[in-house]
């Protein structure tokens, strides 16, 4: 909980910085009120022409050895699709050759002991280049539909992502196969 965390005023160092609630601090001495928000994440659903998934393992904890899609936090002064850019080029290697919206969904991303709320959102990405381990991963897998195993993702809302994408591609390939 940030109460555990934030004891001092950020603007005039008191220690008289008080919870309001579940994410609002006053500060008795100055008048200062924070508010804790949710920090922006962003994550790519990527297949590759067999229609296979590139799934990471986590090099570092939170989730060290666990899987996980490719993205990451969000900088200041960045949108969503240059991070997405930056993250993949940092993570992979590749350039994103198209990118377009899939889905949104609150996190918790628990780093020091300390919980980061998160909103992580999605995109069905293209990219070029031959992707390659790198920066916080460990590995890369590129793992068909039906041997993903939702459990070991390090994530709620990358598992609920993952879900969700492969029911959507079940739905669209039965809508688009012919009828008896």
């Amino acid at each position: 909980m940030p109460d555990n965390f934030l004891k001092f005023c950020p603007h005039c160092g008191s220690d008289n910085f008080k919870p309001q609630g579940v994410k609002e601090f006053l500060c008795d001495a100055c008048g200062f009120d924070f508010f804790v928000n949710s920090a922006a994440a962003v994550t790519a659903l990527i297949l590759d022409s067999s229609g296979s998934l590139l799934v990471t393992r986590r090099g570092r904890n939170p989730g060290k050895g666990l899987l996980d899609l490719p993205g990451g936090f969000v900088d200041p002064s960045e949108s969503l699709e240059t991070a997405l850019r930056r993250e993949l080029s940092e993570e992979l290697g590749v350039s994103v050759s198209s990118a377009s919206y899939f889905a949104s969904a609150p996190n918790v991303y628990v780093f020091s002991g300390y919980a980061v709320h998160t909103t992580d959102v999605a995109f069905v990405c293209s990219v070029s280049g031959n992707p390659s381990p790198a920066d916080d991963v460990d590995e890369i897998l590129w793992l068909s539909p039906e041997s993903i195993d939702l459990s070991l993702f390090a994530f709620h809302s990358i598992r609920s992502f993952v879900e969700s994408f492969l029911l959507s591609r079940v739905t669209s390939n039965k809508m688009s196969s012919p009828s008896a």
